[in-house]
């Protein structure tokens, strides 16, 4: 019998979109113009909230609309007409419609605005505008067209109309007797119930449009989620391009520690004295009454970098002397370049004044 074997590739793992966005990439989709959002919330609470004002504001409208009319029919259609006339009654009619709808165009640009808002926040990016060569191409069109999301908002869309037929059928009807006497009512019994009429549908489909709305704006959040799901590779490549690669840096940084020991080993032959442990640790330090304040470490190491200072000093003739506290205390108090603490100065005088009187110098 023969034994089949599969390889399995667990890379492939790797590629599935299960973990969550990084703030990096949600930064980036936002800057793109990608966020969650439902284009139906701000037009159904615009039908909402002016359907509420026609109920709220209605004493305003109705005056505004006797003045304009009550004009029109008095004065202006006795008077003789001449082109400055024309010219006065086209923009006093303009004044008044223009007063007429002004709650109108107020709630239109305030719940336009805070409709958006509350659902992505302040946001200003002319990504979305941009041309891109992408969307000409009719494969991809095709694809958008017959896509999942193509459907849902197809389904959406007869919901709606669905719902507003309903809405529009059952009023029509609790209100039919009276539709049927509008012929003998007075004009002005006509219009109030006609006015009302209107502003009860208005709120009614207004209220469950903005519903279906909040509900659609759940999905689009859902949806926004989902599509900005990053697979574990996607997350390791993201790290590498934010911190650099892990592998890189480890070598940049050998390399500087590399460069700095050595850099280290040139100062070591410029020391009056090496202090040892005298195998463990090794200070090299320097003092110039001159320029100095007090002497200074240029050089200090451990184990085999301790070896090589103290190689590099007798090569260079520089005096090694042996005394186990100063040294560890030096190695673990001070740094490359630092001064030694104040508490030591006495010990690496006398240290110093050793050396001096070994070569034959006097401070």
């Amino acid at each position: 019998m023969h034994k089949y074997r599969f390889r399995l590739d667990l890379q492939l793992f790797n590629q599935e979109k299960t973990e969550k966005a990084t703030p990096k990439k949600r930064q980036e989709a936002r800057k793109k113009g990608q966020v969650a959002k439902s284009s139906d919330l701000s037009p159904a609470l615009i039908l909402l909230f002016v359907s509420a004002s026609f109920l709220m504001l209605g004493g305003y409208y109705k005056a505004r609309i006797n003045e304009m009319f009550g004009g029109l029919f008095q004065d202006w259609l006795t008077m003789e007409l001449t082109t400055e006339n024309v010219m006065e009654l086209f923009l006093n009619i303009t004044q008044q419609m223009l007063i007429m709808l002004l709650p109108i165009f107020a709630i239109v640009l305030v719940i336009g605005v805070v409709g958006n808002v509350m659902q992505f926040g302040f946001l200003l990016t002319g990504e979305p505008l941009k041309l891109k060569l992408s969307k000409l191409n009719p494969i991809e069109g095709f694809k958008r067209i017959f896509s999942m999301r193509s459907l849902v908002e197809f389904l959406k869309s007869i919901l709606k109309v669905t719902i507003i037929g309903v809405l529009v059928y059952s009023t029509i009807v609790g209100e039919w007797d009276r539709l049927l006497t509008l012929s003998s009512m007075p004009l002005e019994a006509t219009f109030s119930f006609t006015a009302s009429l209107t502003i009860k549908l208005g709120l009614e489909v207004g209220a469950v449009l903005a519903v279906l709305a909040f509900l659609d704006f759940m999905y689009q959040k859902y949806e926004h989620e989902k599509s900005l799901k990053m697979s574990k590779q996607d997350i390791k490549d993201e790290y590498k391009k934010t911190e650099g690669d892990p592998l890189i840096k480890g070598r940049i940084r050998e390399r500087q520690r590399k460069m700095a020991l050595q850099r280290m080993m040139q100062d070591v032959p410029k020391a009056d004295v090496v202090i040892t442990n005298p195998t463990h640790y090794a200070i090299a330090l320097k003092y110039d009454a001159a320029s100095m304040e007090a002497p200074k470490i240029l050089a200090k190491g451990a184990d085999h970098v301790a070896l090589r200072i103290r190689e590099i000093a007798k090569e260079n003739g520089v005096i090694t002397m042996e005394n186990k506290p100063l040294a560890r205390a030096l190695y673990d108090r001070a740094e490359i370049g630092d001064t030694i603490p104040a508490d030591l100065f006495q010990a690496v005088a006398e240290v110093l004044a050793y050396v001096y009187k070994l070569k034959g110098r006097r401070k």
